[in-house]
């Protein structure tokens, strides 16, 4: 068989059309196909099209040419996935020309993502082995049958999703707070405009980060946060855009520890900084005109003989000021968040700020896997991001921020309290951390000099069923979705 291999997406009630030597409408009519139309994504692989290639057709679906915008973007990336997915199970294929034409940019993401599979399985050799002294390439290289600048641009939005992926995936004892900081200075080696600090626990003390550090007790591997700065605008010195992820890189639920079965799961708690990060270097690479700052706290929560306990009040007081009481110390993520965007919204005063984080189960309940949940105090802002969902098929759904909720949370000895009980709790974590967003609310008959919003990703961090471009796993979303609103508002 030969190792060259092309995918044609084609429009099923489309004009027959040749590409490459290959007429796929006609093709596709010479085999059994029934009188309905090929749903998207349902493909056919022939072994003797011209130039001795493996050629897999892929259905783009009924009626494909009447579809507009992001559903036909959608469909490409259906099409394209599905191919990939066809052709990786074959034995020696290692070079696969696209037809991009439909969208490059969707055919290039789908493309990627759909190649991509975590493994530390010894054989085949795994490419995400930490211990390779060389790197491994990918099975298949891709090529699109015309080059251009959007396949260039969907391929980097792939990788970093692809690497948010990899940072999620890889288990606890590979991914500490101090190997997540050094890895992420080794993937923006060279990129310009960049520069990334690593803060230890003495820096944060000095700076009354006490609810981080609260959680911070009972682990033995040293707490980190990670800050990469880029500036790509014209004036280096506008204000920046925000991204803050939450870094748990392990999450037993400390004292109030969780159950045993499926704990193997926490590894990915560290996804809000997984993907801002790995959303940062695709905007550097890029060169997206664009000040930009990333905050990630990093950290373990576990049970220990100096872990905080519930009932504990964080050691005098958060960095704002205000007394927070751990009702439950499995609600750590609000904990570290808390004075990473208090610290960012007072040091580097942003124009907005976008937290993000597998924050409460609650979120999973309420919208499951399909959605991230979206909370912000301005509606310009979740429409932009609303938009760039859509787009990108890396969909958000708003969620209320009423301060109804807010007695939950009020009914302690201290200012605040890190759980509010079951009812409404991805809304109660939400006004949480609204808290600690300075600036995100008029304020002495001042307007508001911070757009915020905040993403819970705990539903959408895990697809527990594949897609045709996505295997089941971590699926390191909202990365594209983060990269396409950056770009947005910085090219408006």
């Amino acid at each position: 068989m030969s190792s060259s291999a092309l995918i044609l997406p084609f429009d099923p009630s489309g004009a027959p059309a040749t590409v490459a030597g290959v007429d796929a409408q006609n093709l596709w009519k010479a085999t059994p196909s029934g009188d309905k139309p090929p749903k998207v994504g349902t493909t056919r692989t022939f072994f003797n099209t011209p130039q001795d290639k493996v050629t897999t057709i892929s259905s783009l679906g009924d009626k494909f040419s009447l579809k507009k915008g992001d559903e036909k973007r959608e469909l490409v990336r259906k099409s394209v996935g599905a191919g990939v997915k066809e052709l990786k199970g074959f034995d020696g294929v290692k070079e696969v020309s696209v037809d991009a034409s439909a969208d490059p940019h969707a055919a290039a993401v789908a493309a990627h993502l759909a190649l991509y599979k975590f493994s530390l399985k010894t054989s085949p050799p795994s490419r995400f082995n930490p211990n390779l002294q060389e790197p491994i390439p990918e099975k298949i290289a891709f090529t699109p049958l015309d080059k251009s600048k959007a396949w260039d641009t969907g391929v980097i939005y792939a990788e970093a999703q692809n690497l948010a992926r990899t940072l999620m995936e890889l288990p606890a004892n590979m991914m500490t707070p101090t190997i997540f900081t050094e890895r992420i200075k080794k993937e923006f080696e060279g990129i310009p405009n960049v520069e990334i600090f690593v803060r230890d626990e003495a820096w944060a003390q000095e700076r009354n980060m006490n609810t981080f550090l609260s959680v911070t007790h009972g682990t033995s591997e040293p707490a980190k946060i990670l800050e990469i700065h880029y500036k790509g605008a014209a004036d280096k010195s506008a204000p920046p855009l925000a991204l803050i992820g939450k870094g748990i890189t392990f999450d037993s639920g400390g004292i109030s520890l969780k159950p045993g079965a499926g704990m193997k799961l926490m590894r990915g708690d560290m996804g809000g900084a997984a993907t801002v990060v790995s959303a940062a270097l695709a905007i550097a690479k890029l060169r997206t005109p664009v000040n930009l700052v990333v905050v990630t706290p990093l950290t373990e929560n576990m049970p220990g003989p100096s872990a905080t306990k519930p009932g504990d009040i964080c050691s005098v007081y958060a960095m704002n000021g205000k007394t927070v009481e751990v009702d439950n110390t499995d609600a750590e993520g609000r904990l570290v968040l808390a004075d990473a965007i208090y610290y960012a919204a007072t040091e580097y005063r942003p124009h907005t700020l976008i937290d993000v984080a597998t924050l409460t189960g609650a979120m999973m309940i309420a919208v499951g896997e399909v959605y991230s949940g979206v909370f912000s105090t301005s509606t310009e802002l979740w429409e932009q991001l609303h938009a760039a969902g859509e787009t990108e098929y890396d969909r958000f759904w708003r969620m209320p921020l009423d301060d109804d909720y807010l007695p939950q949370i009020q009914g302690s000895n201290a200012d605040l309290q890190n759980t509010g009980g079951r009812p409404a709790g991805s809304i109660t974590a939400a006004l949480f951390l609204k808290a600690f967003a300075e600036g995100c609310e008029p304020k002495d008959d001042q307007p508001a000099t911070l757009r915020w919003a905040h993403i819970d990703i705990a539903g959408a961090m895990e697809a527990t069923r594949p897609s045709p471009y996505q295997e089941k796993g971590m699926t390191g979303r909202p990365v594209r979705a983060l990269v396409e609103y950056t770009r947005r508002i910085a090219n408006a």
